[in-house]
């Protein structure tokens, strides 16, 4: 059934073309807050492989705590000019407890048995231990941002996915390993200042049949 609320493909279109990474941000202008509202649930929402969800998303408001960050970035200004910053981490060493604890989620959630889910359990813990489960996480964690980033342009907010940055010192300065986390990306999300330069600059892609090829 179709979507009645959904946008039409000329908007959604239009707005992954404003879409760009911001490089300096409009420290005066802030989020409001039923808008921060639904960028916050579009992570609670995000898709993972199983449905395991092996992250947490630290949002770092304290300006003293960005302000310690910001070396530990390469001395990229949008980590503490932009009205929100988004830590996006691991959970680390992901193992059977965790998968347990999922299930008697799922059971809660959906009304099933817990001993109807025991197959889907032991499916799942044999699959992680046959892989590098901090790497296998680390890809979902990506999934994530892409839909935080991806529904933000939808509400015509702007964000920039950072990458250059020293993961164990984000640990380091948020207290990450006591709670058993490991940052992975980092994405600050505002309002592009009216002097960004790279706001007006051309989307470079290659073209469509580069890119997206039809196997018939």
């Amino acid at each position: 059934m179709a979507n009645s609320a959904a946008l039409s493909p000329e908007a959604a279109l239009q707005q992954l073309k404003w879409r760009y990474a911001v490089k300096k941000f409009d420290a005066s202008q802030q989020i409001p807050d039923e808008i921060w509202h639904t960028l916050e649930q579009s992570l609670v929402l995000a898709p993972s492989s199983f449905g395991l969800q092996p992250w947490k998303f630290f949002v770092v408001k304290n300006p003293e705590l960005r302000a310690q960050l910001l070396p530990h970035t390469w001395n990229q200004a949008q980590v503490v000019d932009a009205s929100h910053l988004v830590v996006l981490a691991i959970k680390k060493d992901l193992n059977g407890a965790d998968v347990d604890r999922y299930v008697q989620r799922m059971a809660e959630v959906q009304g099933t048995p817990v001993e109807a889910l025991e197959g889907f359990g032991k499916m799942v813990k044999g699959f992680m231990g046959n892989i590098d489960v901090d790497t296998w996480s680390a890809k979902q964690v990506y999934i994530a941002l892409g839909q935080y980033m991806t529904t933000a342009a939808m509400l015509g907010i702007d964000t920039c996915p950072i990458e250059g940055f020293v993961p164990a010192k984000y640990d380091e300065v948020l207290g990450l390993p006591e709670k058993g986390y490991s940052a992975v990306v980092v994405c600050p999300a505002g309002y592009r200042a009216a002097d960004d330069k790279y706001a007006e600059r051309p989307k470079v892609r290659f073209v469509t049949e580069e890119v997206v090829e039809y196997l018939n």
